[in-house]
């Protein structure tokens, strides 16, 4: 497979109102549109990979697999503290953005490869609609979502505001997920923009 791609550095100069970071009143003023984001089934809008530190590939389309993830994606040179032995966490492999949070956030399409996920989807991600073991087909790959959290850090505080990073790790950030989602490798297969994310197991959540 030979997808299109197109680079994008991590942390672009900018100076225009697109780059700012969004305040506090207008983070919150975005939660209606994002609760109503579809639940159960939802759209890819961009998908991207990262093939180094701070750089990023937009793709229309990409391999999944159980070795990288988004193949040629630098998942497993990534270690976590949430790893038993501190290297990359097999729960971990691909995490997907609510696209309507990152239109929140970051701003227009072109900047969402800042957050650094691989997958966005208008699609609701929270754990009411997504429990931890719920099945998603994507595009023909088959992702598990994981119990192990996303969560937003100094880095991304950084490229976003303060406020932004308060937004997604405290309140009702958690609960919806506003950050992301973990997921695991099920069955690898192709995704394309324009793909269906869609849930076809339900899990129970957490023990």
């Amino acid at each position: 497979m030979n997808p299109s791609t197109e680079t994008a550095t991590a942390d672009p100069v900018a100076h225009n109102d697109e780059a700012r970071h969004r305040s506090t009143g207008e983070l919150e003023a975005a939660l209606p549109h994002i609760r109503e984001a579809p639940s159960g089934a939802g759209t890819i809008q961009l998908i991207v990979r990262r093939p180094g530190e701070d750089a990023r590939e937009v793709l229309s389309e990409a391999r999944i697999n159980a070795d990288e993830g988004i193949e040629g994606d630098t998942w497993n040179q990534r270690g976590t503290s949430l790893s038993a032995d501190g290297g990359p966490h097999p729960n971990m492999q691909i995490t997907i953005m609510n696209s309507r949070v990152a239109a929140a956030i970051i701003g227009p399409i072109e900047r969402w490869p800042l957050a650094g996920d691989q997958i966005y989807a208008d699609l609701d991600i929270s754990h009411e609609a997504l429990p931890a073991g719920t099945q998603l087909s994507v595009g023909d790959a088959v992702l598990e979502v994981a119990v192990e959290p996303h969560a937003g850090c100094a880095k991304y505080a950084a490229r976003f505001g303060r406020e932004a990073l308060r937004f997604v790790n405290t309140g009702e950030g958690p609960d919806l997920r506003l950050r992301g989602v973990n997921c695991r490798v099920i069955q690898p297969g192709t995704v394309r923009i324009g793909d269906s994310v869609s849930q076809i197991w339900r899990g129970r959540g957490a023990a």
